[in-house]
Order: C-alpha cells, then structure tokens, then sequence
C-alpha cells in the first residue's frame, strides 16, 4: 500500500467507516455507524434516480434451489464461484451468485402484454461469491455483496434503446457523485472460457451492443474474454489512484436467459413472443462503489453523501446554547449536524478536527448577538457572514441538489 495515495481500507479505518473481523469471516466487512449513513444514503439515492427512469423496485431471496441454477446455467458455467448447496430436507438450496434467475421468475409470475413493455425492475439486492482469499481486499472484493441490479423485459425493438438510456443514467449517476468513468469497453469472449455455446445468440447481442455504444456516441475498445457466460456486456471501467481499472458499471442484452426461463410476451397479433432481457446495474457492488468513492475523494464526499454535513462551532461556552439551536434547526431541515463543543477543544482544533465536513458553521459573541454564522467550506472558502436560516436554507438547497459543488 503506498501511503502517499488514498486506500479505501486506510481511509475506513481512520474514518470509522467500515471493519472487519476474522470472527465474521474474510471478505465480510461490517459497517460502522458513519460507513452505515454513506451506504444508506447511496442506496436511496440509486432507488430515486431508478423511480424517475421507470424503474419498479422488487425484493426476492438471497436463496434458491439449485435446480433455479441449473436452468439459468450459472451452475454449469459459474458454480466455482458459487458457495456449495445446503441440504433441507429433499431440497438443496444456494446461497445465489447472481439476482438475474429471481427476476426471472418474478416475470414469470404472470402473463405479459406487449403494451407493458418495456418493463424495468429493479433491486438492491445480496448475493454470495465464493471468492478465494487471496483476491479479497476491503470493499473492492467481498464474498457478500450488495447489489444494484435491474433488468428490463422488452421488445427486441425496445432493446438497443434501453441499453442506451442505461448509459445515459449512469453517466448522470457518475456526474452527481462527482466520480469518472476511465473507459467503456465491450466484453466479448475469448478462448477456452465457460460460454453458453450458441454463436447467433452472441452476434446478435454482439451487434446489438455496437448498436447502443454508436448511438450513445462513445467511444469503446472490444476486449476478449472478458464476457458473462451467457452472453457479451458493456463495461464501464473506473480506475483508483493507482491507476489499477475495474468494473463498476455494466449493461448487457440478453437472449439466453429468457429462453431458458421459457419467458414470453402475447403481442399484438394475440400470439406469444420471447421479449429480450436488458441487464444493467449503476453502481454495481454497494461495496465496491462505497470503496471508490472513498479513494476518489479522500474521505471527503459530496456534500450530499457526507456522514457529517454541518458542523456548528461555538467560539466560547457562552455561545454553545446557541449553536445547539442552529443544529437543531438544521436537523429539521434534513441535514446531518453536529455540535463541536468547546470541550472538544480549542476553535483551531476543532477546525481540523472537522476538515472533511463540507461546511463549518462558527459562532462567537457578536455573531450570537445578530443572528448569524460564518460559514466555512471544507474547500478553504469563507462566504462570510449570513443569518442562520437563510445560510441553512442554502446549505440544504445545495445538499438536495446533489453534485460535487459546495457553494453557488
């Protein structure tokens, strides 16, 4: 670990994000109560921008039988990578590597019309990996993980556009946690991998992927070997300030799973129709976006994403009844404060001791006196002097509005 750039498994330990213990396993870190505030508050996030795109939000199990593999091929192409069945009975169950087969089934469940299309479902949900010791590390790789995972029924004509508006919501995604994609790169297969053996599926979902990566305008390198088992991806690739690359983002099109699954539409002509499966996920992993945005931002989250958004600072004792009141008021409109008392420490100590807040709220004697707060930003700017609620008001707004800016 070279200490001059920021690690993740650092950062979360000086920062009381996240741990681990060899009690509860590797690859299987627990989340502190600061740690906690960032992942809910990125899962929620993910589940507004999903609501305003469409999306329908679902839960399913972290289990299946394993005949639910056997039928998606994850058991015959990917059952390495898979924790072994538990017996129950005359059932064997799996803890599941992937949430595509669940949702399949969830459309399943009932019959299709052609006028419902497309139709987007989305979940943050867990699964396993049976990831080997040696490739874990913090939250980059972990044997549990949560994931943001969508998939959406729909008309081969429908395809190439929903892969594309998939693209486009996760560069918007990208802009408001203030992180960058390095490079887009199809993942096609390469030699001697387990693939689903059926050269068609794979040059149309192939050609189709083209398709959205032309209209989307971006530019892509084709890279061999680097495919799902059923099927070629889009992979959006980050990289950590060591300039090692990842995935973090990833679409896919899709027509082995709903053939084996036996998925169908009635169109219309009245008749039955295999609809296309669009896999996409924003973020990925809850645990490996968390990791990157630690390292992508030192610690110091958008403003939005922050554990701690407002400190408010008395200058003396005699002001702290005051800031009390100002981090009350501000807790009601929504924002995370906390009062940084005099006990704590000098003013100057406690400047530092809340450098990564995005914004420091100092109230001394004459301040108190008329009703306002000087206002510090994390970035060294003093907008000045402003009263309470106006200065409030426009944190929050610039907190709702999201990105990577402190101040308008």
């Amino acid at each position: 670990m070279n200490d001059l750039l920021p690690d993740h498994r650092r950062l979360g330990r000086e920062l009381g994000l996240f741990g681990t213990d060899p009690l509860m396993g590797a690859g299987l870190p627990y989340w502190l109560p600061d740690g906690a505030v960032v992942r809910h508050t990125l899962e929620e996030y993910i589940r507004e921008a999903e609501r305003r795109a469409g999306y329908r939000h679902v839960y399913s199990p972290a289990l299946g039988k394993r005949e639910l593999y056997e039928i998606s091929g994850h058991w015959d192409h990917y059952s390495d990578d898979m924790y072994p069945p538990m017996k129950l009975g005359a059932d064997e169950v799996v803890l599941r590597p992937s949430l595509c087969p669940h949702h399949a089934l969830i459309y399943r469940s009932r019959s299709h019309s052609y006028r419902e299309l497309p139709l987007r479902i989305a979940e943050l949900g867990s699964m396993h990996r049976a990831e080997l010791s040696g490739v874990l590390g913090g939250l980059t790789r972990v044997r549990a993980i949560q994931l943001n995972d969508a998939h959406i029924f729909c008309t081969l004509d429908q395809a190439v556009e929903e892969a594309r508006a998939a693209l486009e919501l996760i560069a918007r995604v990208y802009a408001d946690l203030g992180i960058e994609a390095v490079r887009h790169r199809l993942s096609l297969p390469g030699e001697g991998g387990k693939y689903v053996a059926d050269p068609e599926l794979w040059r149309r979902a192939t050609g189709l992927l083209r398709q959205v990566l032309d209209a989307s305008g971006i530019g892509y390198e084709e890279a061999e070997g680097e495919a799902a088992f059923y099927g070629p991806k889009i992979d959006v690739q980050i990289a950590d300030p060591a300039g090692r690359e990842s995935t973090l983002s990833t679409v896919q099109i899709d027509f082995h799973q709903p053939a084996r699954f036996d998925l169908h539409y009635i169109g219309a002509d009245g008749a039955k129709h295999r609809p296309v499966m669009v896999h996409r996920s924003i973020i990925g992993s809850v645990e490996r976006a968390v990791a990157h945005l630690i390292e992508a931002h030192s610690g110091a989250f958008p403003a939005w994403l922050a554990p701690l958004q407002l400190a408010v600072l008395p200058v003396a004792e005699e002001q702290a009844e005051q800031a009390a009141e100002v981090v009350r008021q501000a807790r009601e409109l929504g924002l995370r404060a906390e009062l940084a008392d005099p006990a704590e420490g000098s003013l100057g100590a406690r400047i530092r001791a809340a450098r990564l807040v995005p914004y420091q709220l100092v109230i001394g004697a004459r301040e108190a006196a008329a009703g306002l707060a000087a206002v510090r930003l994390r970035d060294g700017r003093r907008p000045g002097e402003l009263p309470v609620p106006e200065l409030l008001s426009r944190i929050a707004a610039r907190v709702a509005a999201r990105g990577a800016a402190l101040w308008e």
